[in-house]
């Protein structure tokens, strides 16, 4: 080994990786190997050496065991030969049995896979039931949308909607069926607008052709709502003793009634109050509504809304072209706008931001615009004047009715005081044929009473007072003639109509008050003064009848104080008050009275005339007839008959028509004697013609009219004498 020259430190080196190399697991040999290769030169082939001198060591141990146990061996070798039989017999047993247990396994090895077979389904249907009851809301959610969808509950449908996108498809968003439902819902959602809009489109045009029995239920309600009201509230005068007005043609018992009626009529009708929900569904709005706030797209429904019903506005507003003929043409003017407003107020009440008051409000001040100008159109050509009443009592109830609803209708009450002027022309125009038939019916003579019934009768209509004529006994006449009380009965009737226009107006009893008063003085100068003339300037209206008139038209003067009597009982204001209007009866009569005088006058010179164009002088005759001439004592006999009708008149009219006429007499003799054809008069002419001078002289002398002084009126035949 020393030839070798080894250290003295490599050969426990070299034992210690042998033993390491025995010892350790083979998978970390290599590192140990690794550090043979890394030692000193020629480590290699020492280690080498090393190892197969360990080999043979381990070599001679592996014999010696070898050599003490191979009998051992043998002996197991002949033990294995004596079992190899019983072997070979085990080994056709188990064959045998291996193969009689197969046998017998066949059946539970099918029984074994149907078992495996049936978990496998149970598995997999559990797993579908799981994956079922996940999917089953789903379906019964789409389902319920179907049915919602059928039964047009639109708004419920859309909220199942946003129940399956926001709750439902997440939880299935894997299968097929969810991604054909989450694509069918926009389309779903686009029929319900369609469908929504066309239900609108069905309510717009359903209260379009409803609107007018819309309005009048308002109207009706509004109606018995005032008359409940004013009942009760004259009910309360009455009971504080207080009267708005006088109303000689209602009694107090009747009052009572009528209240007692309205009373019957509220309690009746309590039950029957019908609204506009109850004449409408208003269903097809709110749904509308909703489902378009739910869609997001609320403006779009808003502005479709506000501009369709802008549309149906202009054509409620748009009259009939006869309009004006009837009444019932201009309630259903009324009707269908009350039921426009009333729609829209309940619209703006029960929806939040569909329409607002900015927008009601501007609509109403558009309509109310055209409603003036279209009854301002309409109600000029209106003659009747109960066809002028009727619709100012329609344009009360119908400003009422939308003033109920938070319409404001001032200019409505302004027009009205414009429909007044021409209804108080309707009614001079009415009353002026009133005062022509009653003129046309009189007979001009004082009217006889035979009875103290008839008596009664007559001053109860006419405040006639003449105490000399009460003291004498039946039968008796009265002064005028029948027309007299017909007028002042048509007078207050003219009155009567006048207030009714005023009632309702809300204005005060002053305001009333002067309406009053002024119609009536239209009347009375106007129409009355106006028919007074025409009829005095008629042919056929004679002297006798001016007469009568004269005396007519100093009673209806008289009377005018009891017809502001009248006035003052209705509205409560004393006639002291500043700003009263006092009647102008006075110098209405008065005018006429002129009139009358200076027709009398003429007609009175026109007589004259016809009798002296009968003057038949013979201006050559010899000798007088001895007599004055037939002419001139046939006019003396009719002057004396019409003077003596003259007795009813005034002094001073009686007196001026006979000297008037004796004055014209005077003159046309004094014509007949100037007249340029009359060449000569013989002595006996002259004397004719002064036995006419002297029995008109002896005329004048007799006092026909009784006041003249002296012999004033013989003056005038003076100069006749001088000629």
């Amino acid at each position: 080994m020393a030839e070798i020259g080894e250290g003295p430190g490599t050969v426990p080196e070299h034992e210690r990786i042998l033993q390491e190399i025995q010892s350790t697991d083979t998978a970390c040999v290599g590192p140990t190997l690794r550090s043979v290769y890394d030692d000193q030169p020629n480590a290699h082939k020492k280690f080498m050496e090393k190892l197969d001198a360990c080999i043979r060591n381990h070599d001679k141990e592996i014999e010696k065991m070898c050599n003490f146990h191979h009998q051992g061996f043998v002996d197991a070798i002949t033990e294995l030969l004596k079992v190899r039989t019983d072997a070979e017999k085990l080994k056709v047993q188990v064959t045998d049995t291996n193969r009689r247990f197969q046998d017998a396994g066949k059946e539970v090895i099918v029984q074994t896979e149907d078992i495996i077979r049936c978990r496998i389904q149970q598995r997999n249907i559990t797993t579908v039931v799981e994956k079922l009851q996940l999917c089953l809301p789903v379906l019964e959610m789409y389902s319920k949308l179907k049915e919602q969808m059928s039964t047009k509950r639109y708004y419920s449908a859309l909220k199942t909607m946003e129940q399956l996108e926001n709750v439902y498809f997440p939880r299935v968003s894997q299968y097929r069926f969810c991604q054909l439902m989450i694509e069918n819902l926009p389309k779903l959602r686009e029929d319900i607008k369609e469908i929504s809009m066309s239900d609108l489109k069905d309510f717009l045009e359903s209260i379009r052709k409803h609107s007018d029995k819309i309005g009048e239920t308002a109207m009706k309600q509004a109606q018995q709502q005032k008359i409940f009201t004013v009942t009760l509230q004259k009910q309360n005068n009455v009971k504080f003793g207080k009267t708005m007005y006088i109303n000689d043609r209602i009694p107090e018992e009747r009052n009572e009634i009528v209240l007692k009626h309205a009373f019957e009529e509220e309690d009746e009708n309590e039950e029957e109050v019908l609204t506009v929900q109850d004449l409408v569904d208003f269903s097809p709005v709110y749904q509308c509504l909703h489902i378009y706030s739910v869609l997001g797209d609320e403006e779009t429904f808003e502005n479709y809304y506000r501009k369709q019903r802008k549309k149906q506005a202009r054509l409620v507003l748009q009259p009939q072209s006869n309009m004006h003929e009837t009444v019932d043409g201009y309630r259903r003017y009324f009707t269908q706008i009350v039921g426009f407003f009333v729609v829209e107020d309940h619209i703006l009440h029960v929806t939040q931001g569909l329409v607002t008051r900015a927008y009601t409000d501007e609509l109403w001040n558009m309509a109310l615009s055209k409603i003036i100008a279209v009854l301002r159109a309409h109600s000029s050509y209106c003659t009747d004047p109960d066809l002028v009443l009727e619709l100012k009592n329609l344009i009360v109830i119908f400003a009422d009715t939308l003033q109920g609803y938070g319409f404001p209708v001032n200019r409505l009450f302004d027009l009205l005081f414009e429909i007044r002027d021409q209804y108080n022309e309707t009614l001079l125009k009415k009353w002026a044929g009133v005062f022509r038939d009653i003129f046309e019916e009189d007979n001009y003579s004082p009217i006889p009473i035979v009875s103290e019934e008839e008596y009664k009768a007559i001053i109860s209509k006419f405040p006639f007072q003449d105490p000399d004529l009460e003291k004498q006994p039946f039968p008796k006449k009265l002064p005028m003639s029948q027309s007299v009380p017909h007028i002042y009965i048509q007078v207050k009737e003219f009155i009567y109509a006048s207030l009714k226009f005023s009632e309702s107006l809300h204005r005060s009893s002053t305001e009333i008050d002067d309406m009053l008063r002024k119609s009536t003085n239209l009347l009375l100068t106007r129409t009355l003064s106006s028919c007074l003339l025409n009829l005095i300037k008629k042919p056929h209206i004679g002297l006798t009848e001016l007469v009568q008139i004269i005396i007519n038209t100093t009673h209806l003067e008289q009377a005018c104080k009891y017809l502001e009597d009248f006035i003052t009982n209705i509205t409560n204001i004393s006639q002291e008050t500043v700003h009263t209007t006092r009647l102008y009866g006075l110098s209405t009569f008065k005018d006429a009275r002129h009139a009358a005088e200076g027709e009398i006058y003429t007609k009175l010179n026109q007589k004259i005339d016809e009798f002296v164009q009968l003057a038949d002088y013979d201006w050559t005759m010899s000798e007088p007839d001895g007599r004055a001439s037939g002419y001139l004592m046939d006019l003396i006999n009719f002057l004396r008959s019409i003077f003596q009708v003259f007795t009813h008149l005034p002094g001073k009219v009686a007196q001026t028509a006979c000297m008037s006429a004796c004055q014209h007499l005077s003159t046309s003799l004094m014509q007949m004697l100037l007249d340029s054809e009359l060449k000569q008069i013989s002595m006996g002419a002259v004397q004719q013609f002064n036995l006419d001078v002297i029995q008109c002289e002896l005329f004048a002398s007799s006092e026909p009219v009784p006041g003249f002084q002296g012999d004033t009126l013989q003056l005038a035949f003076i100069d006749l004498r001088q000629d």
